[in-house]
């Protein structure tokens, strides 16, 4: 007998329900709990819990509750989930009670706070393991010492091949230590470009490296001009080894908390999780094409096959000629009917997503892989996979501003900070994009939301800047020191003027450079 959906809204929203209550209870009880108490309650949790990982099962057969309604959200602010994790990894061959052995309750921000605390301690268990090795080697002569970190030395006008030639030569455990990016030899057409990467540097590398890497000119992905979602081209100029390193970068992005901006569709992270792809994602990278299948599948009249007139084969494109590839073993010779016009929409989505570029998602993919280990990602459903990777672009500029902090003689209520924001919230959504750009080097928002960018105010001081201020502080230009989120701000409450020299810094902010 099959749960009907309303069975299974009403069973999960009452152990929910319970699960919430005795997590309140914990939350509120400060006195120690007896030995008995805390094998009851852990004792009702593990049972509802397991009820609950019976019913997501079935939905998961059926699809017709929404993965995040079994999300619950109290966990975060009620256990310690990276305490939790710990334990349940130094005890999974035992029965001992875990969160962990049911992440179908887990929401996004708790997957991420996982995942961050698992990439925390490898990164930690890697640094030490290059101390013991470095102070061993203090007594061998001629050994090499090791460095705690992914070193990359890359220049501006290189930096495609400066990467890729270092990356060939990394060890899989020397990605998973934390990057750093030596950009002293940069090559430019401008002064000052030196930079103590500790994280600005790292976020603006990725920015313009993949910024590189998505040019036409390499062939490797080709957008959809109706959706501008990439995909792999059927036919790139670039051999494996080129998506490989993207999937590498993609990984590292991930390992070192720094989101990308990749055009990619969910397909694409669907494919990540091994997890199937279907219409919805076509129609997704290719509206057109997916809208036409839909229209197939939709059709009723008794004239279908005068109608469409297709057989089981599929047109391609390349260099300015066409190829007739067959969807199935003599394909050609099989006409799409209504009995049949499922399994063609089906073998035509495959072969789009999966068989047309199998060799290249599958190079990106290992590349993915040979970074992002942790078996946390398997927790992850699809698109929160992918705000992972890019961030979102739920924008919410009050708790931005909530979320601001204050240094030296500034506060939320100081005359230039009024003015400040005053300006920063007459921008339109593109300007404050380029703001959020401008301070963090990125326009798009963590997982965790607006309130994960912790932004400070300094007032401006001609020490820490490394640009020739003119006469008179209104005239000083806003500083953004990207690797902290921190804004010099002149000490100016001059609307105009504010706005105008705010504007100016935001719309020139590209290179390595870091103050």
């Amino acid at each position: 007998m099959v749960a009907r959906p309303s069975d299974l809204t009403g069973n999960f929203q009452m152990y929910k329900q319970v699960v919430v209550h005795i997590l309140n209870l914990q939350k509120e009880n400060f006195r120690e709990l007896s030995a008995t108490e805390t094998t009851f309650r852990e004792t009702a949790t593990k049972v509802c819990l397991e009820l609950l990982s019976h019913l997501h099962k079935v939905n998961k057969a059926i699809r017709k509750i929404p993965f995040d309604n079994f999300y619950i959200d109290q966990l975060a602010d009620s256990i310690d989930i990276r305490t939790d994790y710990v334990r349940w990894i130094q005890n999974k061959n035992d029965s001992r009670f875990s969160f962990c052995n049911y992440p179908f309750v887990f929401n996004a921000a708790v997957k991420t706070t996982l995942l961050q605390t698992d990439v925390a301690v490898q990164m930690q268990i890697l640094i030490e393991e290059t101390n013991r090795f470095n102070f061993h080697s203090l007594f061998i002569p001629r050994l090499p010492q090791r460095s705690p970190f992914l070193n990359l030395h890359v220049t501006r006008s290189n930096l495609v091949q400066d990467t890729i030639s270092q990356l060939e030569m990394v060890s899989p455990l020397d990605l998973k230590k934390p990057i750093k990016v030596n950009t002293d030899f940069l090559i430019v057409s401008f002064d000052g470009e030196e930079a103590d990467d500790v994280g600005g540097v790292s976020k603006e590398f990725f920015m313009l490296l993949f910024q590189e890497l998505l040019n036409p000119k390499y062939g490797m992905f080709v957008e959809n001009v109706e959706s501008r979602k990439l995909w792999f081209s059927d036919i790139p100029f670039e051999g494996p080894q080129m998506f490989q390193l993207v999937g590498i970068l993609c990984g590292l992005a991930i390992y070192n908390s720094v989101i990308v901006a990749l055009p990619f569709p969910l397909a694409m992270y669907k494919k990540l999780l091994k997890e199937d792809v279907n219409l919805d994602d076509l129609k997704e990278l290719s509206p057109t094409e997916g809208r036409s299948l839909e229209a197939l599948l939709d059709y009723e009249e008794d004239d279908f096959t005068d109608v469409f007139s297709l057989s089981f084969e599929i047109t391609i494109s390349a260099f300015g000629t066409t190829q007739n590839v067959e969807l199935k073993d003599g394909g050609s010779q099989i006409a799409v009917t209504k009995q049949n016009r499922q399994e063609y929409v089906d073998l035509y989505i495959d072969y789009k997503l999966n068989k047309a570029n199998c060799m290249h998602f599958e190079a990106f993919a290992n590349g993915f892989h040979r970074v992002v280990t942790s078996h946390i990602l398997s927790f992850f459903q699809p698109q929160e996979l992918m705000e992972m990777v890019v961030g979102n672009e739920v924008y919410d500029w009050d708790e931005f501003e909530r979320n601001t902090q204050y240094q030296g003689e500034y506060w939320h209520n100081h005359p230039v900070i009024k003015v400040f924001w005053e300006v920063f919230h007459s921008l339109n959504l593109e300007q404050k994009r380029k703001f959020l750009l401008f301070l963090t080097g990125n326009d798009r928002v963590p997982i965790l939301g607006m309130k994960n960018i912790k932004f400070f105010f300094v007032k401006i001081r001609l020490s820490q800047i490394h640009i020739q201020p003119t006469q008179g502080g209104e005239d000083y230009y806003p500083v953004a020191h990207t690797c902290f989120n921190l804004l010099d701000l002149p000490k100016s409450t001059n609307k105009e003027k504010m706005k105008q020299k705010l504007l100016e810094a935001i719309e020139n902010t590209q290179g390595f450079t870091l103050v």
